[in-house]
């Protein structure tokens, strides 16, 4: 089904962790019963960078299988793409992906707020701020839609410097993209950060983890220590009715340059996502405790 019943949230999934081409891809969201997917990578390449028979050729299985693409993950300001590099680079991957957003009839394209590089305060800030400036403006007469992640760059992981980042574009065309394990890999609360930016989420990504920033191991949602279903009653209480999509990061771990098996991505796929309607369907069935910063807990 397209989104759980008793929230309006729709349910969906990262392409490529689920497998390498995209009939794996595919095949694993529909394995699930949902009718949505986001899309990354496609036979191990960047969408935007794919030749044209291959995007047809995705874009056509995607369509026959039924699916809404909620959301397509660039490479703009991720930690590839450093604040001292060429800029050149991101505008032209959201030229090619404003084209190829139109065909999969997506407004969504996720962007992060680039690592510093070279640059230190109040220089990074000052690239971070007029870079998203400049993509806003375009991605906003394109259509679309950039939803900044909590990972990498300047405001990667402060909810303030999110807010702030978003105050200073100031365009519709900038939204957040909210992951609730990211804190694990990145030294703090994600659950915290969500408190002060819940109302500015856009979009949402689902993975788990425990263990040290350097060495996170990934678990399915709800078995690691990222609060997962303490994040998601937080957004069902703000009225969050976007998509959920998960990145279980259980067979594949793209900036590890780690995959396993199609099969073996599959199966971790397919578990991610019965984990996370599970805490879905617990939520909505009986009151949840959350836990505050102090570390005692509320009843919502």
């Amino acid at each position: 089904m397209p989104a759980d019943a008793s929230t309006g949230l729709t349910l969906a999934g990262i392409g490529d962790e689920a497998g390498y081409g995209i009939h794996a891809q595919v095949a694993a969201i529909t394995a699930l019963g949902w009718s949505a997917i986001e899309l990354r990578d496609v036979d191990g390449i960047p969408l935007a960078e794919l030749p044209e028979p291959a995007f047809a050729h995705m874009a056509a299985a995607v369509e026959g299988a039924g699916l809404r693409v909620v959301a397509v993950d660039s490479r703009i300001g991720g930690w590839s793409r450093a604040a001292d590099g060429d800029f050149a680079a991101d505008l032209d991957e959201l030229r090619v992906l404003s084209r190829r957003c139109r065909t999969l009839g997506t407004r969504h394209v996720r962007v992060m707020s680039y690592p510093s590089g070279s640059l230190a305060e109040p220089a990074w800030r000052a690239v971070v701020t007029e870079r998203m400036q400049a993509l806003a403006e375009r991605a906003e007469g394109a259509g679309l839609i950039l939803l900044h992640e909590n990972c990498a760059g300047w405001a990667g992981s402060s909810a303030s410097r999110m807010r702030e980042l978003l105050d200073a574009v100031d365009s519709p065309a900038l939204g957040l993209l909210f992951d609730t394990g990211n804190g694990i890999a990145h030294g703090y609360s994600a659950y915290d950060l969500l408190g002060d930016i819940v109302d500015r989420v856009r979009h949402v990504h689902i993975k788990d983890a425990e263990g040290p920033p350097t060495a996170p191991v990934y678990r399915l949602p709800g078995q690691g220590h990222a609060h997962v279903a303490d994040c998601l009653r937080l957004l069902l209480d703000a009225g969050y009715t976007g998509a959920l999509s998960i990145e279980p990061h259980l067979a594949v771990v793209p900036h590890e340059h780690r995959r396993a098996s199609d099969a073996e991505c599959a199966v971790a796929f397919v578990a991610g996502g019965r984990a996370l309607a599970d805490l879905l369907g617990a939520l909505t069935d009986k009151p949840h405790t959350l836990p505050s910063a102090g570390g005692a807990g509320r009843t919502r």
